[in-house]
């Protein structure tokens, strides 16, 4: 079994809780680890038999671009999503960070870490 991470990935995108986030934006960052057997595409050198690095980071572009009023929904259904694409994955975790949030005072980020098996 390998982990794969996808870190640092940085979007401008429309979620939160409060309306003028939905309409103004703010910038997000994820990071991804999947566990998943790479033997085959290590052994052989063929990406066919792993896990495509720009399509999860296309499949969580897209769920970026939807919006939603919590960083827990929006990691539910990126896991949802990879584990449809890639079903050789075997452990899926996501993280979600809304930077410079508006709460009243100075704060770096707001983050959520879900992985597949906080959900049903």
């Amino acid at each position: 079994m390998a982990i794969i991470e996808i870190e640092r990935m940085h979007f401008y995108a429309h979620h939160g809780c409060y309306e003028e986030e939905r309409v103004i934006g703010t910038y997000f960052t994820v990071d991804c680890k999947l566990d998943c057997d790479v033997r085959f595409a290590a052994k052989e050198d063929d990406l066919n038999k792993t896990v495509n690095y720009q399509t999860v980071y296309t499949l969580i572009q897209v769920e970026l671009k939807k919006t939603s009023l919590l960083l827990e929904h929006i990691a539910y259904r990126i896991i949802k999503k990879i584990q449809a694409q890639f079903p050789q994955i075997k452990h899926v975790e996501v993280k979600i960070s809304k930077l410079n949030p508006p709460m009243g005072g100075k704060i770096g980020a707001v983050s959520v870490t879900l992985s597949d098996k906080d959900i049903d």
